[in-house]
């Protein structure tokens, strides 16, 4: 894997370092690869606090219209069976009783 150096990257007339700048890095290197994201991928940019807060409501939006988690980890990693059941309800513990703790205690119950 290729690791840039911040330093490489000059920031634009924007004043903020800009991902197309990397990516063109990445492909003078022949390291750049490429995936297509599939029918219900979202690429949101988060570099003003405007495009933050439109991202934050976007996933809020997706999360309780659907009831699921947007990028839940520990989802994720039970799906890829890279987690057992037993080790998220073992670290449930330690999150209490939080909205995320619940998602978790509902899925880990689904799949049982």
């Amino acid at each position: 894997m290729l690791l840039i150096s911040q330093k490489k990257l000059l920031p634009s007339e924007r004043g903020e370092l800009e991902i197309t700048d990397l990516n063109r890095v990445y492909l003078e290197n022949n390291t750049l690869s490429v995936a297509q994201l599939g029918r219900g991928s979202a690429w949101l940019d988060t570099g003003t606090h405007e495009s933050l807060i439109e991202a934050g409501q976007f996933i809020h939006a997706i999360e309780t219209r659907q009831g699921l988690k947007v990028a839940c980890l520990e989802e994720i990693a039970l799906n890829n069976a890279w987690i057992t059941r037993k080790k998220i309800n073992e670290a449930l513990s330690e999150l209490g009783e939080t909205p995320y703790a619940k998602y978790l205690k509902e899925i880990t119950n689904d799949q049982a």
